[in-house]
């Protein structure tokens, strides 16, 4: 669950010593303009293969001081076929969440480090966010950094905080350039100082974008957001400007981290990866409706396909929220 910076770290042999590496290369996403007959846009992927290893050589990749090659291919797209046609535009979730799961796994499979894990999660992330936006998906929330996540070993957290600053510095021109608006949620009072202001930055820049909107789950936890909702309307039911019998649904969602999302607040289609199936303390009051997917698929391995088959099952179910539907 995690994304590189501008001067990525690696882990050496020892966990404790960092080594820099070559920075990733940037998120690419289509320009932003209409459809136009055989017009082509340049969107630029790795070159390795999903689920692959940093590198042609997999001997050089799991070493892991050795530094890590970045190749590009320009895919050519057209916009009228942008969306696969097994997919249909209008029942396509608006919101999809995601709990991206198997870092880990996947580089413990592979014997590389688990930060190696954390590089190919990330471009898992570019990818799902390039798709998003090309296929017309409004929202995608992803789960990056739990509340829980800050008892792993301290060198792995640090590393961590330098991938999400990272990410941030990397993408900041980009998400402005496409109309991105960008949401960090969690707990930002535990992040490093420089990452609270570049998060803050980020998200006071981008927050008239209307095109798309990215939110990041860093330090959250769904509980504890339920209990800071809860104290919010307690003071004001303290300090009278509230009434017990006005509390409803809509009141406590606006109290919730997400309440910025006023379009899209809840997610419609909840996919969590690497085969567990829980929602780990995610969105609890958001994801009350939401459709849920699950994957064997570790996060690094979850590409286009895989993202398809999730949307058809969305697109297969037929959502009653309660109701009888004769």
């Amino acid at each position: 669950m995690a994304m590189p910076s501008s001067g990525c770290l690696f882990f050496s042999s020892s966990p404790a010593t960092l080594l820099l590496r070559p920075a990733l290369p940037r998120l690419s996403l289509p320009t932003r303009r209409p459809p136009r007959p055989r017009q082509h846009i340049s969107l630029h992927r790795r070159a390795t293969h999903q689920g692959k290893p940093p590198g042609t050589n997999p001997a050089a990749a799991s070493s892991q001081s050795s530094p890590a090659t970045h190749e590009t291919l320009t895919d050519e797209l057209k916009w009228e076929e942008a969306l696969p046609s097994c997919l249909l535009r209008e029942s396509l979730p608006r919101h999809v969440a995601i709990i991206m799961d198997g870092n880990s796994r996947w580089a413990r499979d592979k014997g590389l480090p688990v930060s190696a894990g954390h590089e190919a999660g990330y471009r898992s992330l570019k990818e799902i966010i390039r798709l998003s936006c090309l296929w017309g998906i409004r929202a995608l929330t992803v789960f990056a950094f739990s509340s829980e996540n800050w008892f792993r070993p301290k060198a792995e957290v640090d590393f961590l905080m330098t991938l999400f600053q990272g990410v941030l510095t990397e993408n900041f021109d980009i998400f402005v350039r496409e109309g991105i608006k960008v949401r960090i949620i969690g707990d930002s009072a535990k992040l490093p100082k420089p990452l609270q202001q570049l998060a803050k930055e980020i998200q006071d820049v981008t927050v008239n974008k209307t095109r798309f909107e990215l939110i990041v789950a860093v330090s959250y936890s769904g509980r504890q957001d339920i209990v800071l909702a809860c104290q919010k309307i307690a003071q004001k039911v303290k300090d009278r400007l509230l009434e017990p019998d006005e509390i409803t649904e809509s009141l406590f969602a606006q109290e919730l981290e997400t309440n910025h999302s006023q379009d899209f607040p809840y997610p419609d289609l909840l996919i969590r990866t690497s085969g567990e199936l829980r929602l780990s303390n995610f969105l609890l009051w958001q994801s009350a409706y939401s459709e849920l997917y699950f994957t064997k698929s570790n996060w690094p391995d979850f590409g286009e396909a895989d993202y398809i088959e999730a949307l058809q099952s969305f697109q297969r179910r037929q959502r009653r929220f309660g109701q009888r539907i004769s």
